[in-house]
């Protein structure tokens, strides 16, 4: 019986330790090809006219992402895992497209120290949110709201155009992506424990993708926050 026991407690950890790689991994790749495509769209003047030299192709992509982390985040149980992968893949892409005026507002230096800077930040608040013992719940609601309190204000701000107001945004953004980072890797242990063994099942790889969403999408907003207080105009 006690063997019994050991075994089943070595194959929930296996797959715990598989979910939570598949996660992080598929965040990375996610990132990778944002970057990727950020800088080529940055390189290219042709590509850079057809993105911001035209509104309704702008506002068209931002529209677009929305609808993609909307449909993945409330369709993914009813969707197929290449299809999920698919759409975050397109996802990742149409972002880095958004993003390439990044490279255009900033340094090349200030964006990479930016970068693992944020690395670094991300990293530390993941390796809490996975350790504590404390329930993250609370945090995570309460996060939400400023989210909410920083959209709000962000709105207001385009009209009122005050730099102290953005710069109180951008210190709020930082410190709510710091807790949503926390608690949303805390929420993903939590599916990891509740995933099916089958390493190879549908529910198990479709589970990843949405984890993956969730921390890509903190660690780009902390990055956008972070570069807006620490980086230099170019």
């Amino acid at each position: 019986m006690q063997n019994t026991t050991s075994i089943n407690q070595v194959k929930t950890q296996v797959g715990v330790n598989a979910f939570i790689l598949n996660v992080y991994s598929w965040m990375s790749i996610g990132l990778a090809l944002t970057g990727l495509v950020a800088y080529l769209v940055a390189s290219s003047e042709s590509m850079l006219q057809i993105i911001f030299g035209n509104k309704i192709i702008f506002f068209g992509l931002i529209i677009a992402e929305l609808g993609f982390v909307f449909y993945l985040s409330t369709r993914i149980q009813k969707i197929k895992f290449t299809t999920a992968t698919a759409l975050f893949l397109i996802y990742a892409a149409l972002n880095g497209a958004v993003l390439a005026s990044v490279f255009l507002l900033y340094t090349r230096t200030s964006i990479v120290s930016t970068f693992f800077i944020c690395a670094a930040t991300f990293g530390a608040c993941s390796v809490y949110g996975m350790i504590t013992k404390r329930d993250l719940t609370s945090v995570g609601n309460f996060m939400f709201m400023g989210l909410i309190g920083i959209i709000i204000a962000s709105l207001v701000n385009i009209f009122v155009k005050s730099s102290g107001i953005a710069m109180i945004i951008n210190y709020t953004g930082v410190l709510v992506f710091i807790g949503l980072t926390a608690y949303d890797t805390q929420k993903i242990k939590h599916m990891a424990l509740t995933q099916p063994a089958d390493l190879d099942g549908g529910t198990f790889r479709k589970g990843a993708i949405l984890g993956a969403l969730s921390l890509y999408l903190d660690f780009i907003n902390m990055f956008l926050f972070l570069l807006r207080i620490l980086g230099n105009k170019d």
